[in-house]
C-alpha cells in the first residue's frame, strides 16, 4: 500500500515508517523537523528512511491546511499513521501556543484531508497522559479520561473528541493509540533515558523527580511500533469491542504499553548496568503536570490484535545503551 506516515523524522515514526518500509510498503514521510530538540538527530533519522527505495519524503508542518491537502491530493496516500503533534508535557506549561497550533489546528487539518481524499483508516498517536489524575492501576480504556493534568495531555484528549465526531459524522475509520513512555534507539534528548545517559557518561549528577519514586510503563519502541503496524491493517467497525469502542462509528482507541511498570529507580539501575557507569542521582520533587504512576493494561490491544510486547526492560534498556555509545561517544 501506498501509506503517510506523519512525524517520521520523530522517534516513534522513523521506527514505525522503517517497519512499514521493511514489510514492503509505500511510505511518504512528512515532518517539519523543529528545532525542538537537536535538528542534527531528526536528520540522522531521516538519512536511516533514505536508504530505503520506498521512501519519499516531504518537509512542513501540519498547521498549514492548504500544502497538507496539496500532497494528499499529489499522493493519495491509501491509510495513514498520524505521529506528528507537539510533544512533552512540561514544555507544554511555558508553550501552550505550540500545542494548539499541531495538535488541535494540524490534527483538524489531518482529519479533514483524511475525509476529503476517503483515506482507509486513520492511526494517531494519543498519550498515557490523558488518564491524568486516574488513581487506580493499571490503565485501562474502560476509564473516565477527563482529568487532564497538563495541556499536552489536554489536546490528546482533544483528539481521541475529534476522531470519534469524524468517524461519526463521515464515516472515516479512526483508531488511537494511547502510548506508554516509549524509550530505546533513537529516542528525545528530552526524555529521561536519553538525558540520563548522557549525563551519566560525562559524570554529571542526574535530576530524578518525585525522588525516584514514580512508576513508568516503559515501553520498548520495536514494540510500540509493530502495535501500531498491526493497528493500521485492521480497520474499526462500529458497535463494541476491544478497545475503547463506538456505536457511533468506526472508532477505537487501544492502550500501546508494556505492562511491567517499574520504579524510576529500577531504570536507572538497568542503565547504569548496561552503560557501565554509576550515577549521581539529585533527588527532585514531583514536576507539575507529571503522572506520579501509570501502568498500562494491553488486555484490549491483545484481543484485537494477538499483540502482546516482547522485550524485557533489560534488554530494551542495553540496545539503547548501546546506540547511544555508538552515537554519542563521551566528550
Amino acid at each position: 500500500m501506498k501509506l503517510l506516515v506523519t512525524g517520521a523524522a520523530g522517534f516513534i515514526g522513523m521506527h514505525t515508517a522503517a517497519r512499514l518500509l521493511q514489510d514492503g510498503h509505500e511510505v511518504i514521510g512528512l515532518d517539519n523537523v523543529n528545532d525542538y530538540y537537536e535538528v542534527s538527530l531528526k536528520r540522522a533519522r531521516l538519512a536511516e528512511l533514505a536508504r530505503h527505495p520506498g521512501f519519499r519524503f516531504h518537509e512542513f508542518g501540519i498547521e498549514d491546511g492548504a500544502r497538507l491537502q496539496a500532497l494528499f491530493k499529489a499522493e493519495r496516500p491509501q491509510r495513514v499513521v498520524h505521529l506528528a503533534a507537539q510533544a512533552g508535557v512540561r514544555y507544554s506549561i511555558t508553550h501552550p501556543q505550540a500545542y494548539a497550533d499541531s495538535n488541535l489546528l494540524g490534527f483538524t487539518h489531518m482529519l479533514e484531508a483524511c475525509r476529503q481524499h476517503e483515506v482507509e483508516h486513520l492511526v494517531y498517536a494519543s498519550s498515557s497522559s490523558v488518564y491524568g489524575g486516574n488513581t487506580e492501576l493499571p490503565f485501562s480504556e474502560s476509564q473516565a479520561v477527563d482529568l487532564p493534568i497538563s495541556l499536552y495531555a489536554a489536546t490528546k484528549k482533544a483528539n481521541e473528541l475529534m476522531a470519534h465526531a469524524y468517524s461519526h459524522l463521515f464515516g472515516l475509520p479512526t483508531t488511537g493509540v494511547r502510548l506508554f513512555t516509549v524509550y530505546g534507539p533513537w529516542g528525545r534528548p528530552d526524555m529521561a533515558p536519553f538525558k540520563f545517559a548522557r549525563a551519566m557518561l560525562r559524570g554529571e549528577e542526574i535530576e530524578v523527580y518525585n525522588e525516584g519514586k514514580s512508576i513508568r510503563d516503559f515501553t520498548y519502541v520495536d514494540d510500540a511500533a509493530q502495535a501500531i503496524v498491526l493497528l493500521l491493517h485492521k480497520l474499526p467497525t462500529p458497535g463494541t469491542g476491544p478497545g475503547l469502542a463506538s456505536e457511533l462509528g468506526p472508532y477505537r482507541v487501544f492502550n500501546v504499553g508494556n505492562g511491567q511498570p517499574v520504579v524510576l529507580t529500577d531504570f536507572i539501575d538497568a542503565l547504569e548496568a548496561s552503560l557501565g557507569t554509576p550515577s549521581k542521582r539529585k533527588l527532585m520533587p514531583l514536576q507539575a503536570g507529571d503522572m506520579s504512576a501509570t501502568a498500562c493494561d494491553s488486555q484490549a490491544l491483545f484481543a484485537w490484535t494477538g499483540f502482546s510486547p516482547a522485550t524485557p526492560l533489560r534488554e530494551g534498556v542495553q540496545r539503547f545503551a548501546n546506540w547511544f555509545i555508538q552515537h554519542y561517544p563521551t566528550p
